[in-house]
């Protein structure tokens, strides 16, 4: 498939997109329209037990000469609670909701190695997977693919995501983490209530919470090796409803991130010592709960170098990907089978869940192409083929 062709139809596919995002496990028009074009293609899409049943999203196959090896590539399809800002002329469509994290651009592009992979399958060395996932913005999209037992037989996976902030076209790829492990915590504090000019009636919620936050900020200013990365960050904060009541309860939420799970589990253990010394300074109630909503995803050593390899002879450039403290539910898949996430820089105006994000769609043929090649590498390099 020629090149402009493959950019221009595209283009159209991310569009559509664009105009129509939709919340975690609330892709149903995006289903359809994948759906869509994988039929109209002749791409299987496997459904039921074939592929495990998903409520949106989808696993599609393409079967070269044998069924096996296999290997997938993955994207994902969710918008976000975002109303857009870009000033496109494609703008989403849905009132309070846009893809401000390139999701549209991910699908698009997945699209692109599908029709490139299925117009050679008679050449591929086993069979390639390729996974629409729903859910990925905290929604627990990778476990609802895991748990559907469609990637029980894949032997690599492969994943990208748009770099905001880098040049458009440059690949970023690096072993060993690159997305951040993501938790997330809920603060409940119960003290006494009372009038506002009368606080020493009161044991003050607000206050406690104040304390707490301050406390809390040695976790990774004083407590933390400054080459061991973490975030810890109070992002939610609710107490009272009038100016003249001291009120009884107060609630904080938040998020820490960190580069392993121990370090995860440091954090929430270091925020609950802060919680039970709150409690006993402030003669209040403390009710510390914590989730871990995604690891830290770990880029395989070997298959980054294959990958970066692999860029290097479309004659794209390869950087080392930039750590983010950003959670990606990528690294579920990677728990279980080896693979790479990388990116590709689109140089948007905005950061990712910005209002003004926009990605340059011109890239999108040079990431469908590189999804392509990697599959195809992978699946020779498994067989043994030079």
């Amino acid at each position: 498939m020629e090149t402009a062709y493959l950019q221009d139809k595209l283009a159209g596919y991310f569009t559509w997109f664009h105009q129509h995002p939709e919340p975690g496990n609330g892709e149903v028009e995006t289903t359809a329209r994948i759906r869509e074009i994988l039929h109209d293609a002749g791409i299987e899409v496997l459904d039921g037990r074939s592929g495990g049943l998903l409520k949106t999203g989808l696993a599609a196959r393409i079967q070269g000469k044998t069924d096996t090896p296999v290997v997938a590539l993955r994207c994902d399809i969710d918008g976000l609670p975002i109303t857009e800002a870009s000033g496109l002329p494609y703008a989403s469509r849905k009132a309070g909701f846009m893809h401000a994290c390139g999701h549209d651009f991910h699908t698009a592009s997945l699209l692109g190695a599908a029709l490139l992979l299925n117009e050679g399958k008679e050449t591929l060395e086993g069979t390639v997977k390729l996974l629409f996932q729903p859910a990925e913005e905290g929604g627990g999209g990778a476990q609802q693919v895991l748990d559907s037992h469609v990637l029980d037989d894949v032997r690599e996976i492969y994943g990208l995501h748009v770099a905001a902030n880098h040049a458009s076209g440059l690949i970023g790829i690096s072993p060993g983490g690159t997305h951040a492990g993501v938790g997330g915590f809920k603060i409940s504090i119960t003290g006494k209530g009372s009038h506002g000019a009368a606080p020493h009636h009161a044991r003050d919620p607000i206050v406690a919470a104040a304390q707490l936050i301050n406390t809390a900020q040695v976790i990774i200013s004083r407590n933390t090796n400054p080459f061991d990365q973490g975030v810890l960050s109070f992002t939610h904060l609710e107490a009272g409803n009038t100016w003249n009541v001291i009120p009884e309860k107060a609630l904080l939420e938040g998020t820490f991130r960190a580069f392993t799970d121990e370090k995860l589990a440091w954090i929430a253990r270091r925020l609950q010592e802060c919680c039970r010394a709150a409690a006993e300074a402030m003669g209040v109630t403390v009710d510390f709960s914590w989730r871990m909503y995604t690891m830290a995803t770990n880029n395989h050593t070997a298959l980054s170098e294959f990958a970066a390899e692999t860029a290097r002879a479309l004659g794209l450039t390869v950087i080392p990907a930039e750590p983010v403290m950003g959670g990606e539910d990528f690294a579920l898949y990677q728990k279980k089978i080896p693979g790479v996430f990388w990116t590709i820089g689109i140089n948007s105006p905005e950061g990712a869940h910005h209002p003004g994000f926009i990605a340059d769609m011109s890239q999108l043929s040079s990431a469908a192409c590189f999804s392509a090649a990697l599959a195809r590498n992978s699946l020779a390099r498994l067989s043994g083929k030079p």
